[in-house]
């Protein structure tokens, strides 16, 4: 325990005890006033249920516990390092919350509250495609599950961590009478274990840590996605048992899965000999950092083709030579997919490589895997783990007389892409005065006043018919942090606010072009 926690305690139990002590006077008063009140002809509410409504709460005299095992699993809490604690409160976890403010000093992580559940977690999905690492979502019961439920699923389909934490009433004989019983479950775990990578129920203290450490690093393996580790409101609110302090285990992170070194081989040997070579990348998946994002547009140079994105998250600058599809007619005769999602469909007659973590965590419920892949090679690993060896290889294997054909097939590509951009804005112009204002021309007007800020873009575009990521100039990583990966509604404003959070250390501008209609699902931010 903490220095200072007695104290802490101590307060606690004076104020139920001046709580209690208050109760009588609004009561008593209530009743005079009542006796001298003639009936109204309507039914209005006496002054007991007023009183009720705006006066002090009713004193709960409670078991006064000053050393409580929500101060462990502070403990826990703190040793994986969170920034933040984003929460729309809740009975479950008071004794938790408690422990954050006064055990912890509400200090990493520090709580955030919110209006709605999926405001929440939705702010801890924007938050970690900045920061590249979660923070904390602490729900409340059944109902406040089922209330984040959309956010979770939308992170999960965007494989984005998210450290979720719910609190339970599991023991009958302990949980508070009423609502409580409605916001319980035996199983809470089970309405979101579709659309998480792993949950536990932990029945100690010691299992809660240990779950903890065990869910952060499968959290954070690729394919990552949110887990959730479910808290019994009486293991918060009881004392430490007996004896010897549970051990928090250390911290290890795994590393992320290679693709096998043959097949890399193998692969390089194709791209090589390819005469119109692609590569196809699941943004969100396999440039997910900003060293993804430098290696695949460092295999694009070396081979000198062109690089075709998903449009969410960043994969290679915007005004990049190599970006997009090639010159019109590009005879694509080899595609690399890099994380997509069934391994997409090769152009006729055209070969392909896939290498993909994504086989490697299938849930049978959740149809994202998409149609079975049919790649001529199949890799399976992380593909940002593996691009480096396959770099190295491709750069092994590559001849002089190979480099120069690379060099004059990257010539035309890049060509192309200048038309391509002089295409753009000429259609950007379409409409210029029309009223109300294009899209176009809100995205025209707004990139002069934000060039030369340090700025990202953490809306999803895909509502604003993708023009910023047609006129500005995207070279960083966090530029630009894609949409909502499952395609729920009510994601861009409370995402956008946790990326805004995870920008401000930086000192950037985080912009969102917030669309009306997203903003109605969600609008308490």
């Amino acid at each position: 325990m903490k220095k200072g926690s007695v104290n802490r305690r101590g307060f606690l139990k004076g104020a139920a005890a001046g709580a209690a002590a208050l109760v009588a006077k609004p009561a008593a008063q209530a009743q005079a006033q009542e006796a001298t009140q003639t009936r109204p002809a309507a039914v209005v509410p006496n002054a007991a249920q007023l009183a009720a409504e705006t006066g002090p709460p009713r004193g709960r005299v409670e078991r006064i516990v000053e050393n409580p095992g929500s101060d462990f699993m502070m403990d826990v809490i703190k040793s994986l390092n969170f920034e933040y604690i984003t929460t729309n409160p809740g009975s479950s976890f008071q004794g938790l919350h408690e422990s954050i403010i006064n055990y912890g000093g509400n200090t990493k992580p520090e709580l955030l509250t919110c209006c709605h559940e999926e405001s929440a977690v939705a702010m801890a999905h924007g938050y970690a495609k900045i920061e590249g690492k979660p923070i904390m979502a602490l729900l409340h019961g059944t109902v406040g599950t089922q209330h984040g439920s959309m956010a979770i699923y939308n992170a999960y389909a965007d494989r984005v961590p998210i450290f979720l934490v719910i609190g339970n009433h599991m023991d009958a004989g302990a949980r508070p009478p009423g609502v409580n019983w409605y916001h319980s479950a035996q199983d809470m775990g089970a309405m979101v274990r579709d659309f998480t990578k792993w949950d536990d129920n932990p029945a100690s203290l010691a299992a809660m840590a240990n779950s903890s450490i065990r869910a952060y690093r499968m959290m954070m393996t690729p394919p990552m996605g949110p887990v959730a580790i479910v808290i019994d409101s009486e293991m918060q609110e009881n004392g430490m048992p007996a004896g010897p302090r549970p051990r928090i285990p250390k911290l290890t992170m795994p590393s992320p899965p290679q693709g096998n070194m043959a097949a890399v081989r193998e692969a390089a040997k194709m791209l090589v000999a390819a005469q119109a070579p692609r590569i196809r990348i699941n943004c969100q998946r396999a440039a997910r950092t900003p060293e993804g994002m430098r290696l695949v547009t460092e295999l694009a140079e070396l081979l000198q083709c062109p690089v075709n994105g998903n449009g969410e998250r960043m994969h290679i600058p915007s005004r990049h030579p190599l970006a997009g599809n090639g010159y019109q007619a590009y005879p694509v005769d080899l595609v690399l997919d890099l994380e997509v999602q069934g391994g997409g469909a090769a152009p006729a007659n055209a070969k392909s490589i896939s290498i993909s973590s994504l086989d490697l965590f299938i849930k049978s419920n959740i149809r994202d895997f998409q149609p079975l892949s049919q790649a001529d090679l199949a890799i399976s690993g992380d593909a940002e783990a593996t691009l480096p060896s396959l770099i190295e290889e491709v750069k092994r294997q590559i001849t002089g007389d190979r480099k120069r054909v690379f060099e004059e097939r990257g010539k035309r590509i890049g060509e192309a892409h200048a038309k391509q951009r002089e295409q753009a804005i000429e259609e950007a112009r379409y409409g210029w005065d029309s009223s109300p204002i294009s899209l176009a021309r809100l995205a025209a007007e707004l990139w002069p006043l934000i060039k030369n800020e340090d700025w990202s873009l953490v809306g999803w575009q895909g509502f604003i018919g993708g023009w910023p990521g047609r006129l500005w100039n995207m070279n960083k990583h966090y530029h630009y942090i894609g949409g909502q990966g499952g395609g729920g509604i009510g994601y861009n404003a409370p995402a956008a606010v946790g990326a805004a959070l995870a920008n401000r250390k930086y000192g950037r501008l985080s912009i969102n072009i917030q669309t009306d209609g997203d903003m109605n699902y969600a609008p308490g931010v």
